[in-house]
């Protein structure tokens, strides 16, 4: 068996820096999903149906940012039992579909957590998303997204969107909270127990 190494991701010290949020840290991190979570194609088959590719290293990262005491957030333009489903898969407890009015859908769901946008990271790729990344502590966009939006990031991430993007604002924002290094180890003792 390899021994364990250090954590292989790395981001610049004042990358994190800015990562972390507001006195008490990022609490919540807001996610669109086509674009983001997806590459933003939309399947529609011959019967009408919605068909979306999900990464499984996105997945991932919203379980992890879970596990860390940060809720991940899903606030959506559009509706689907694709992406519902994806949702219950994840056991994500927050999330908001066919919102019109990104803000307000947000705010909700903000006010019912009791959190202020100094406790808040936000990952958009389009205008709808513009206010969240503007009043977020932290903003993030996959490289693929619109220059308004990648302007105003704090972080345009290295991976595609749908292709481990959010994995990598996820990972981000535990290393910022000093989680990353500690869930890695503990994965890596499940593993070793087997």
């Amino acid at each position: 068996m390899r021994a364990p190494r250090t954590e292989a991701e790395r981001f610049a010290p004042e990358l994190l820096l800015a990562a972390q949020g507001g006195a008490e840290g990022i609490r919540a991190a807001l996610f669109d999903v086509d674009g983001v979570l997806t590459d933003g194609r939309i399947y529609i088959g011959e019967q009408g149906e919605t068909v979306k590719a999900f990464s499984t290293l996105d997945g991932q990262g919203l379980k992890l940012l879970a596990a860390a005491g940060i809720e991940p957030v899903i606030v959506s333009g559009r509706d689907s039992a694709a992406l519902r489903r994806r949702v219950a898969d994840l056991g994500l407890k927050q999330a908001v579909y066919g919102a019109a009015d990104k803000l307000a859908a947000a705010e909700g769901v903000l006010a019912a957590l009791g959190l202020g946008w100094e406790a808040v990271a936000a990952m958009g790729d389009d205008w709808p998303d513009l206010p969240l990344l503007e009043r977020a502590a932290f903003a993030c966009a996959p490289p693929q997204a619109h220059p308004e939006l990648r302007a105003l990031a704090d972080h345009v991430t290295r991976a595609a969107a749908g292709h481990g993007a959010a994995r990598e604002f996820c990972d981000l924002l535990l290393m910022a909270a000093g989680r990353y290094g500690q869930l890695l180890q503990a994965q890596r003792r499940t593993l070793d127990a087997r």
